[in-house]
């Protein structure tokens, strides 16, 4: 396999330059027919594993759009790069298309016809082609039709957001992706602007629809009027309705045409999916880019779907006028990629396209480098699948009552609870209650990080998971007070935020101590009286000093026949602000964890800065170390990254490996079996270094 991946890049490079003269000769394909005829296969979004994504959202100033999109220009990337499928923009944001559509609204100047150019040498190539098609967000649909707007609160027409209830699904949106697949014979949409784009409609329609729909009259304007959360959850489930429809729509008149929202089930969207979808997929944060796709990866990786991840190639540059846009290294977008396979998942990045629909061949090189590095992972990382250890609960339902909008990301309960089990090498999966709910046996350990609702039946299923032998870590007072009982413990009042002193005596960083640490917290606490059953753990206090009154930071019980332990204090938030950051706070956190879970699969001595991601892939066990080292979260442009090692790792296997390799490269690993654990020494990981054993 890793042979023919080699061959690759010199085999489509042949096969593209042999179809490309092919269309020249040809003249102008007249029907997606005629391409098809011409092309050789391409793969589904299923199986593809790295893409390249351009857009440029062409508006009213756009008046040459095509003039320099040549077949040279596509073949060039294609030959650079060898991507698997490319992304080029057909419809942004203010509703203007950069082709010349038919049945949409088209930007005032195109010349020729570019995406047939972008169709007849990816067709010729091999290469899949999906379209950048805002779907939600269209500001000239909305222009030319008014009663296509969502409505606000107030009564005014928003510029930009459609409205479930109206016409643009029917007229404009369904007839335009026909369009591109029937005409055009493009491979699919990955359609923007959508859940997140999506806003609580007050028109006529969606009113009379909720009032029909729940008996409730007096529709609520605001969070803290009755019922605002009913209302919410009634124009989330209209975003679910436009999915449904559209989807199913195209599909019936061309079933091979793949469709992805943007966002759509994701930590935007944390829910089951429910749509006809084909792949899911997001365009993870430009800045602090790391963070940001550690979470968004881990929650796709759970939802049964094929799914890949977008990096923005570029970032703002904070402090120089114009905060300019600023092209990322190979090695930034390299770690950027590592995050998202170490979690088997597919990779593209976002190049931006000029205002007349071209690109900037300059920026190619580096997307050429990004690829050959993520190829040299792909038949080893691509579709793993994470070996439970870590389950960290992303509720749906506190998620969405804590919401004020209808769809986005709330990363402050679990980025914080993340970023420290990843510092201290836990491998960690984030679900939701539909990933857990009759599977909790299968994790050693499960943490709920600082919600304050969970439903009624999936918090009994929790607590009989630890009657049954499971652990349970509970973290903050208010997701405390939600299992008082099983604790053992009577809690007062959540105390407002503020400087608090934790001190510990059973960790001090990554090793055992009996000498007692202390370090500054912030966050939100409450008093706790524990019963007979509840063990204390860590000190709270209000001053440094270790005589003052305090109470405690932690508890833990039996209970049946597992553990469930608590925090009555916030973690997340201020484990997740550099400036209140503590490795004693990540230490007593890392204690807690180990006291639960005293035997996880992968231990990894020697730096704080690897990420350690546990799967299975062909049978084998993969063991992924992503170098997270240096000022990922507060420098937008990373020149270098320095590598961190030697590692000193151990794996627990039931027998003694038959192979153990460092990949990629195939390289053999000295290894020492002793005690039922596989000893290793990585000598050093630069961004990205799998471990893989066989025969274990």
């Amino acid at each position: 396999m890793f042979a023919s991946l080699r061959r690759l890049p010199l085999m489509r490079s042949v096969t593209c330059a042999v179809g490309v003269l092919a269309v020249l000769l040809a003249g102008p394909l007249d029907s997606a027919r005629s391409a098809e005829r011409h092309s050789p296969p391409r793969l589904k979004r299923a199986d593809a594993f790295l893409g390249i994504h351009f857009d440029f959202h062409a508006g009213p100033d756009c008046k040459e759009i095509g003039k320099h999109t040549t077949p040279a220009m596509v073949e060039n990337i294609i030959d650079l790069v060898h991507p698997d499928y490319l992304q080029c923009d057909c419809k942004g944001h203010p509703g203007l298309s950069s082709y010349p559509t038919k049945v949409g609204n088209r930007a005032p100047g195109i010349i020729g016809d570019p995406l047939r150019v972008w169709r007849q040498v990816t067709a010729a190539c091999g290469v899949s082609l999906y379209m950048h098609y805002s779907g939600v967000w269209d500001s000239e649909a909305i222009r030319r039709h008014p009663a296509w707007a969502a409505v606000d609160a107030k009564g005014k027409a928003s510029p930009n957001a459609t409205s479930p209830f109206g016409s643009y699904d029917d007229q404009l949106l369904i007839p335009q992706l026909r369009e591109l697949a029937g005409v055009y014979g493009v491979d699919g949409a990955w359609v923007d602007g959508e859940c997140w784009a999506a806003v609580p409609d007050y028109g006529a329609a969606a009113v009379k629809a909720f009032r029909q729909a729940s008996g409730i009259q007096e529709v609520p304007r605001k969070r803290g009027d009755p019922h605002w959360f009913e209302f919410l959850e009634f124009n989330r489930e209209a975003f679910r309705n436009h999915l449904r429809h559209y989807v199913a729509e195209v599909k019936k008149t061309n079933p091979n045409f793949e469709i992805c929202s943007n966002w759509a089930f994701s930590d935007l969207m944390p829910e089951p999916v429910s749509a006809p979808v084909d792949f899911l997929s997001g365009d993870f944060s430009p800045e602090n880019s790391v963070n940001s796709a550690r979470i968004s990866a881990r929650y796709l990786a759970e939802q049964g779907k094929p799914w890949d991840l977008m990096a923005w190639s570029f970032a703002r540059q904070p402090g120089k006028a114009g905060h300019p846009w600023t092209q990322k290294t190979a090695v930034q977008l390299e770690r950027e990629a590592a995050v998202v396979l170490a979690l088997g998942g597919g990779f593209q990045a976002y190049f931006k396209q000029r205002r007349d629909g071209s690109i900037t061949p300059e920026q190619m090189p580096v997307m050429a480098e990004v690829a050959r590095f993520c190829r040299a992972r792909q038949a080893i990382c691509h579709h793993a699948v994470a070996v439970p250890q870590v389950a960290l609960l992303y509720s749906t339902a506190a998620h969405y009552r804590k919401l004020n909008r209808l769809f986005a990301s709330e990363p402050a309960p679990l980025l914080g609870t993340l970023q420290a089990l990843l510092a201290s090498h836990y491998s960690v999966e984030i679900l939701s209650e539909h990933h857990l709910a009759g599977r909790m046996a299968k994790y050693p350990l499960i943490i709920v990080p600082e919600w304050d609702y969970l439903e009624p039946k999936f918090k009994d299923e929790l607590v009989g998971y630890v009657k049954a032998g499971g652990s349970l870590l509970l973290i903050g007072p208010r997701t405390a007070a939600l299992f008082a009982r099983e604790l053992d413990v009577a809690l007062g009042k959540p105390q407002p935020e503020g400087p608090m002193c934790l001190s510990c005596n059973f960790v001090r960083l990554n090793s055992y101590s009996d000498s007692e640490v202390i370090a500054s917290v912030k966050g939100e606490c409450q008093a706790a009286a524990l019963g007979a059953n509840a063990r204390p753990i860590g000190k709270l206090s209000k001053s440094g000093d270790l005589t003052s009154p305090s109470q405690p930071a932690a508890s833990l019980r039996q209970l049946g026949k597992g553990r469930i332990a608590a925090t009555y204090f916030t973690f997340s938030h201020g484990y997740a602000n550099r400036a209140t950051r503590s490795d004693v706070a990540r230490g007593f956190l890392n204690g807690l964890v180990r006291q639960l879970f005293p035997r996880p699969l992968v231990e990894v001595r020697g730096s704080n800065n690897v990420d350690v991601c546990v799967a299975r892939n062909h049978g084998k066990l993969l063991v992924n170390l992503v170098n997270t080292s240096g000022p990922h979260e507060t420098q937008p442009i990373i020149e270098s990254i320095r590598p961190v090692g030697p590692l000193s790792v151990a794996i627990r296997t039931a027998v003694a490996p038959s192979k153990v390799t460092l990949e990629p490269g195939g390289r053999p690993l000295a290894s020492r079996y002793v005690d039922g654990k596989i000893h290793v020494t990585v000598p050093q990981v630069e961004i990205h270094e799998i471990i893989v054993i066989e025969g274990s």
